[in-house]
């Protein structure tokens, strides 16, 4: 590839990878604040209202008094002011996620927003006032307990207004977590359509980084890896949960997918996912799931007619090698993916109410959307549509 002129490349500041760091979660916060929000969605509530788990105890054993935030679906609007609202009455200095994307960024929104000040609606784009995060957030720590999002390491907080029937960013390098623990032991327990549709979002984001318009040489080093990594692990994590080798292999794959989304950007799947998320009851990596090959086979199309020797499609042609060794043209990328989601048994979006007559609304929402500007080519209303109905 040509070496580009220059580029940016943002990243978290800290990382602990490994099973069993989690261990450290609690001296680790205890050197960034003394009150603690503990934002999380793998907890049940307790009868005291006291924060539950082995999160809980490790704040309180490092000598933080931690206030438990429960995070029930994905975040809106005013599920993310009533967790700001807690943090605020009890002067919480720090914020710990312990969940998957839904806990993580809800955490993420209010970090940013207890030293911004204002509600969630101030900041998010489409839908908001769109104001910029000038302000570092307070310290948070993001600890995954699903490989899919990579929230922990994004600079963005996705977002919900039911009212407006959207989801929206807050956006800026601000967000990026203070630390994060990677630990695939916290992944054991996630059931396998989780498991799958999670890791179909991770290798959505993989490849829609490698293949848009502001990839650079390091997005493309971390996308491949995580390719290939998702290639050979997640058919097995499916498979069998306790296989623990698979599943660190799967949480590295989605922390390098989150690493490459923040630097370079995604494509038309993820344009699609935050109004059809919105408007339907379809989980997010559902919706990558069910598109990315429709997607990939679209933007192969549209590539060939304006250059059958578009550099872009030799990319497709290596994300084909690196999901089988079989492949040998861009094609063979389409044909992979559509095994694997069939493999995986992902659902069919009309399952979750999507109708032909909901397709056109859908592509308007979806080219709103800032993700599908990094896509490598530009689909016209009819490409976009296509995608939608195969997968209905």
């Amino acid at each position: 590839m040509t070496t580009p002129a220059g580029f940016d490349f943002l990243s978290v500041p800290k990382v602990l990878f490994g099973r069993g760091r989690v261990v450290e979660l609690g001296n680790l916060a205890a050197g960034m604040g003394s009150e603690a929000l503990l934002v999380s969605n793998v907890c049940r509530l307790p009868a005291s209202g006291t924060p539950p788990g082995r999160a809980a105890e490790r704040l309180s054993t490092a000598g933080l008094c931690a206030m438990w935030c429960p995070v029930a679906g994905e975040p809106t609007v005013e599920s993310v002011a009533w967790a700001l609202d807690m943090a605020r009455r009890h002067d919480c200095d720090v914020v710990v996620a312990v969940g998957g994307g839904s806990a993580i960024d809800t955490a993420k929104a209010v970090a940013a927003l207890l030293t911004n000040g204002g509600e969630p609606l101030d900041y998010m784009e489409v839908v908001g006032a769109g104001r910029k995060i000038t302000r570092p957030a307070a310290p948070w720590i993001a600890v995954p307990t699903t490989a899919g999002t990579g929230a922990e390491v994004t600079k963005n907080a996705v977002i919900a207004c039911p009212e407006r029937r959207y989801k929206a960013s807050i956006r800026g390098e601000q967000l990026l977590a203070s630390a994060v623990i990677v630990d695939a032991e916290l992944h054991v327990g996630v059931p396998p359509d989780v498991t799958a549709s999670s890791g179909m979002d991770a290798l959505c984001q993989l490849i829609e980084s490698y293949v848009c318009r502001r990839a650079n040489p390091l997005t493309d080093a971390l996308a491949a890896a995580g390719i290939a990594l998702a290639a050979r692990s997640l058919r097995r994590a499916f498979a069998d949960g306790a296989d623990l080798d698979a599943r660190q292999d799967m949480a590295l794959a989605a922390l390098m997918s989150g690493v490459c989304l923040t630097n370079a950007g995604l494509g038309a799947v993820h344009g699609f996912a935050a109004p059809l998320g919105a408007n339907f009851p379809i989980p997010h990596g559902t919706v990558c799931a069910a598109l990315l090959a429709g997607v990939c086979r679209a933007n192969i199309a549209a590539l060939r007619a304006q250059d059958t020797g578009h550099p872009v499609l030799a990319r497709y042609a290596e994300v084909g090698r690196l999901l089988s060794a079989k492949a040998r043209a861009a094609d063979d990328c389409v044909r992979s993916l559509r095994d694997l989601a069939g493999e995986l048994g992902i659902p069919r979006l009309g399952t979750f109410g999507l109708t032909d007559a909901d397709v056109p609304n859908m592509v308007e929402l979806a080219k709103k959307s800032s993700s599908i500007r990094g896509n490598p080519v530009e689909l016209n209303d009819a490409a976009l549509a296509d995608v939608l109905r195969e997968a209905i």
